[in-house]
């Protein structure tokens, strides 16, 4: 992630400075823009891989120069804003952001999501993370054949998955009792095209327990860890295919 290059800008030069120092020092380039019109200029004569952009400003808005960016690139955008009204958020998630933070801030969390939109911004697609070699993932009394896409359980009952639900096990089945963020989640099912305010997570896994769950209310293989995420709490044995 190192060596990306973060156009940030904001028109109080104090904001400016102070999140421009903090992502230098965490070995980011970074370009400052007091206004939307200079965001521009270094729009055009840089490759930016991500900005950082304060909502209210003098002149053209950061709403909608977020905008603009949306429809004509695929640069992602950190909004910022003074205000935590929820329909700024609702708004900002309109026009194509893909997170939204709230001043005051600390910079630890800024640096914290703008790790997170680069890895998944620049993460390959999620069958490119997957191994070549197809597997037989055993668990429970199901098997999960990674080259056909097929859940089966040891009575012989076949249980059809979707793209986002064969993504979701398959990411808990190579990462056993590991407890993964809703962060890490999207990032392993659904690369660049997750949001920051997707809940999808959640939806999906509900989905997944009802299939793969003696008691989907009582799940016993995913489970809940409450401030982190979930794990997989089930052995799992990996089995190439011939």
């Amino acid at each position: 992630m190192q060596n990306r290059h973060i156009l940030v800008v904001d028109d109080n030069q104090d904001i400016r400075d102070l999140i421009g120092r903090h992502l230098k020092w965490a070995n980011y380039r970074v370009t400052l823009a007091e206004d939307a019109e200079q965001a521009r200029v270094a729009l055009k004569n840089s490759a930016i891989d991500l900005v950082v952009l304060d909502i209210m400003m003098p002149g053209e808005d950061g709403l909608s120069l977020c905008r603009y960016l949306s429809e004509n690139s695929q640069t992602p955008v950190l909004l910022l804003s003074a205000l935590a009204e929820g329909t700024d958020r609702i708004t900002g998630l309109e026009v194509g952001a893909d997170d939204y933070l709230t001043k005051p801030f600390e910079p630890k969390e800024l640096l914290a999501r703008v790790n997170a939109i680069l890895r998944r911004t620049f993460a390959p697609p999620p069958e490119q993370q997957q191994s070549l070699q197809a597997m037989l993932y055993q668990f429970a009394k199901w098997q999960l054949n990674s080259d056909q896409k097929t859940l089966l359980h040891d009575d012989g009952l076949s249980v059809p998955l979707s793209t986002s639900e064969y993504r979701m096990l398959l990411a808990f089945l190579q990462r056993p009792r590991v407890i993964l963020s809703r962060d890490q989640l999207l990032d392993l099912t659904q690369g660049r095209a997750a949001k920051a305010f997707d809940r999808s997570i959640d939806n999906c896994i509900s989905r997944l327990r009802r299939k793969i769950e003696h008691d989907p209310k009582n799940p016993e293989l995913i489970c809940t860890q409450w401030g982190g995420g979930y794990s997989f709490n089930a052995d799992v044995k990996e089995q190439p295919q011939c």
